[in-house]
């Protein structure tokens, strides 16, 4: 062994913790889009080192501009077109921060070139581009993950921990509450605002942007088990702020012996990205990405309950683009119906097609098994 390898191995044993990417290369990757504000995330992300931003895509240099004053970069690093990015930078990966629709054109110009590709969530705008999505991504072999900020919330990884381990007994009933005041009203970047309100950049209003966060867990703690059917009802409670999209969204999952309940909302008065799971015992509350209750029944309506506070998820399961980057290098492995897997954001597409669906017929709808 020579000194330098010697040396870059007593490192690696005295910080097993570090960064993968202390030890390897970093992962060079593409941004396309700038109109999803989601993007600040992986900007600061590059600083862990796991990645290196290699080229962006933005045809909107005024945008563009804005960005590379916040962050640092220069203007040398933007293109106009995906093919010019890639041509000239040659990314192993990217991550997709245009509108949902834009998702497919994305996978359709990355795929055929064993690009890599990590979208926002949704996976998609509709069923329809999610199946053209998965049978590029198949065809030619590349990774398609689907980011949700809840995917590295430490809490609910100790829920799902505790529900396997029979900790509250049989599930039975699980509720999970996201969203906010709605967009207009948090005072979102205008280039965010045009497509987030649109039904055809996103797909509908909060039953896509906050209806996809429930579906998701959902479908990881039932082990990509589908629903026997899906009922939903939508609302314009702000009709001025929204007047194409639904601002209010309740979905309803039909599991036999156990169900869902999905509030996604655009009308709540605080933030919030929640969810509670019941079982025959007990019950299981993550607060939020730190805090997660334990409750204990007792009698007719007591109850012994534990809380407990969770640091942050060792790397890389701590932040989605480490996450990539690890998944890219072999390192980790994504496993069928995890969260971020094109396995989940498959169901989560068909549920996400049939509470719409429902909510427009004012029926439950059916799936497949």
């Amino acid at each position: 062994m020579s000194k330098l390898a010697f040396i870059l191995a007593a490192l690696a044993l005295s910080f097993p913790n570090a960064s993968l990417a202390q030890r390897t290369k970093p992962v060079a990757i593409g941004v396309v889009g700038l109109t999803h504000t989601h993007v600040h995330w992986i900007f600061e992300s590059e600083k862990k080192g796991d990645i290196r931003i290699v080229g962006i895509v933005e045809p909107n240099t005024a945008l563009a501009q804005r960005y590379a004053s916040q962050h640092g970069f220069s203007m040398s690093k933007v293109y106009a077109t995906l093919e010019a990015m890639i041509e000239a930078t040659l990314p192993e990966a990217v991550c997709a921060f245009g509108t949902i629709y834009e998702h497919l054109e994305v996978v359709e110009k990355a795929a055929p070139r064993g690009i890599h590709v990590m979208v926002e969530k949704p996976l998609a705008v509709s069923l329809a581009h999610a199946k053209k999505m998965q049978r590029l991504a198949r065809q030619h072999n590349i990774h398609l993950l689907t980011n949700y900020e809840t995917t590295w919330y430490p809490t609910n990884h100790k829920a799902y921990e505790l529900l396997k381990a029979d900790s509250i007994g049989s599930l039975r009933k699980v509720v999970v509450r996201d969203g906010h005041r709605g967009p207009r009203n948090i005072g979102i970047n205008p280039e965010f605002l045009d497509w987030l309100t649109d039904p055809v950049q996103n797909g509908g209003g909060a039953i896509t942007d906050f209806g996809c966060y429930g579906v998701n867990l959902m479908t990881w703690l039932m082990h990509g088990r589908k629903p026997l059917g899906v009922t939903a009802i939508t609302q314009q409670l702000q009709r001025a702020n929204n007047p194409n999209v639904d601002d209010e969204a309740t979905i309803i999952l039909d599991y036999g012996e156990a169900n869902a309940i999905v509030q996604a909302s655009w009308n709540w008065p605080i933030g919030r990205k929640d969810m509670e799971i019941y079982g025959t015992r007990g019950a299981i509350y993550a607060d939020n990405k730190n805090t997660l209750r334990m409750r204990i029944a007792a009698g007719y309506d007591g109850y012994d309950e534990k809380v407990t506070t969770w640091p942050a998820r060792p790397v890389p399961w701590n932040d989605p683009f480490s996450f990539f980057a690890a998944v890219i290098r072999k390192e980790v492995t994504v496993e069928p119906y995890d969260l971020s897997s094109l396995e989940n954001n498959m169901v989560v597409m068909e549920i996400l097609d049939a509470a719409i669906q429902s909510a427009k017929k004012k029926r439950t709808v059916t799936l497949r098994p």
